[in-house]
């Protein structure tokens, strides 16, 4: 490519950078961990809690990782995804989402898909960056609030999901992504089942993948 673009720009091709965990440190070893089962292919054991690991910080570990995927995967489609192609941010016909942070915009707002997006992850790397929510140094507590707050996250960042699955999977299917985005999708929402981390009624916009996915593996 040879050409760098500025940092406001979204023809680039990841578009949020990515959130990196320190090597050495112990989030590491987990995240690594988290790879070296996932390549076992059983993806209902990946996700399970690590014997004497701590739960907050298995799924601090996690959440990070998809939102790594989900950029990474969405930033293969953001040409795809405009104010014109995606005037609201949705799931298919029956699904809208409208913007609200309950800090900065308190009353949600209709917005594009990816004016939503760009809103969504940025507050998600606003919040995996606040040392007192994601605490990246050994030893320092998670706060009380953390499960809410991760609980929140992975809520939103399902949406992202939901809107590449609703509204551009036959571009993912061009670019031969597929079995990535499936892949990843799988793990998310394994991993939230077994921790019980999102609503059944936020899933529904997915429900029939979600349903598939799961009859293979049991």
């Amino acid at each position: 490519r040879g050409v760098d673009l500025p940092s406001g720009s979204r023809s680039s091709k990841t578009f949020k950078p990515k959130k990196n965990i320190p090597e050495g440190s112990h989030q590491y070893e987990l995240l690594k961990h988290a790879e070296a089962t996932l390549g076992s292919g059983n993806l209902r054991q990946a996700v399970m809690l690590p014997e004497g690991e701590d739960l907050n910080e298995w799924i601090a570990v996690n959440t990070v990782d998809f939102f790594n995927q989900i950029n990474m995967l969405y930033g293969t489609i953001t040409e795809f995804c405009t104010e014109s192609s995606c005037p609201v941010m949705s799931a298919g016909p029956r699904y809208e989402y409208h913007w609200a942070d309950g800090t900065n915009i308190k009353k949600p707002i209709k917005c594009s898909a990816p004016k939503y997006i760009d809103y969504l992850m940025t507050w998600v790397q606003d919040q995996l960056d606040d040392e007192t929510l994601f605490p990246s140094k050994i030893g320092v507590p998670f706060p009380k609030n953390f499960m809410s707050v991760a609980k929140t996250i992975l809520k939103r960042l399902f949406r992202v999901y939901a809107h590449i699955y609703h509204q551009h999977f036959d571009s993912v299917m061009r670019l031969q992504e597929e079995a990535h985005l499936n892949t990843s999708f799988k793990h998310f929402i394994f991993f939230v089942q077994e921790f019980n981390l999102i609503d059944r009624r936020e899933l529904a916009p997915l429900q029939e993948l979600i349903e598939k996915l799961g009859s293979k593996d049991r």
